[in-house]
């Protein structure tokens, strides 16, 4: 901020104050990374052509998403179903005001679009295939990690004040969604000391296959990747994989890859790459917790540092923890 220095003898007395302080702890390893990865997606935003208002719409996108989701969801799905997965009368009702508050959000960013003077999106026809609760909750755990990750990723693309903290307000709610999810799924509710940041494409790639058309106008300036499967293990297993675990996945472009990508805030440089062949598969890479997004690549850079160039297919989400 700002600020105002009246006379020379005053700031000689504010140095003198400040360098008796002692001196700010400098960033962890981990910390650095982040930080680097934050700036890393800042310049492909750029690449893109976003504006701030094109992430408004893109946050818009990800929560009439989710709105629908649990819209369709509890009305798909009687309460009993959800209690028979062993949701009290207390937890039942939070999982149905987590459908609600995601409502809220859509109404704040039609809001702050339409401050701008853009016409905001409308929702898109979808397909969540459900099954049953116990499936759709599952579903609504990755959902609002993507989403934590998505809005983290995102703020260092915004240059306006006001529509960071607009931002800022739906984020450490999401937080508190996939927490919550988390805790009454019976998994572990903080597996990782920090989230991990997505870039915009990545996380509009996890979003595009639950979307089967959008009305004129609210279509996105963003295309997916190709979608990437994981046929071994099944996906119930995933969470007891070791370090150096094989795996296995199917995509149209699998022939263009040559290392799994694993994107996790435990990774240095944001991502951790393993050898990838179509017909082995890759070797899981070690120290990863939490929500790992893992994506296919046609290069491995050693810093760690993965972008929408060497992106082949992806990302997919795989749950460690």
């Amino acid at each position: 901020m700002p600020s105002i220095i009246k006379t020379t003898s005053a700031l000689a007395g504010l140095m003198a104050v400040v360098s008796a302080l002692p001196g700010a702890p400098k960033l962890s390893t981990r910390q650095s990374s982040i930080y680097s990865l934050a700036k890393r997606q800042n310049a492909a935003a750029a690449a893109l052509g976003l504006q701030d208002v094109d992430i408004l719409q893109f946050a818009l996108t990800l929560e009439w998403l989710e709105a629908t989701f649990y819209q369709q969801g509890f009305a798909k799905f009687p309460d009993e179903d959800f209690k028979g997965l062993g949701l009290n009368d207390i937890q039942l009702a939070d999982l149905k005001n987590v459908g609600a508050s995601e409502f809220s959000h859509v109404g704040l960013l039609q809001s702050a679009i339409a401050q701008a003077g853009v016409q905001p999106v409308q929702p898109c026809e979808y397909d969540f295939g459900f099954t049953d609760a116990a499936g759709m909750v599952a579903t609504a755990a990755v959902l609002e990690s993507v989403g934590v990750s998505a809005y983290l990723g995102a703020a260092p693309l915004v240059s306006d004040g006001g529509i960071l903290s607009t931002a800022g307000s739906i984020l450490t709610v999401e937080a508190r969604h996939q927490s919550f999810i988390r805790s009454a799924s019976g998994v572990a509710v903080s597996p990782s000391p920090l989230d991990t940041p997505l870039g915009p494409k990545a996380v509009f790639s996890l979003a595009a296959p639950f979307i089967k058309s959008c009305p004129d106008g609210s279509n996105l300036i963003l295309t997916a990747f190709p979608t990437l499967a994981m046929t071994s293990p099944k996906a119930e297993e995933v969470s007891t994989l070791a370090e150096g675990a094989e795996i296995k996945f199917e995509s149209e472009a699998a022939s263009g890859a040559k290392f799994c990508a694993f994107t996790n805030s435990a990774a240095p440089g944001g991502t951790a790459f393993t050898p990838f062949e179509a017909e082995k598969g890759c070797a899981l890479a070690p120290n990863l917790a939490g929500i790992v997004y893992t994506t296919l690549t046609s290069d491995a850079p050693a810093d760690g540092v993965i972008t929408d160039e060497i992106t082949v297919a992806g990302p997919m989400v795989m749950q460690l923890s």
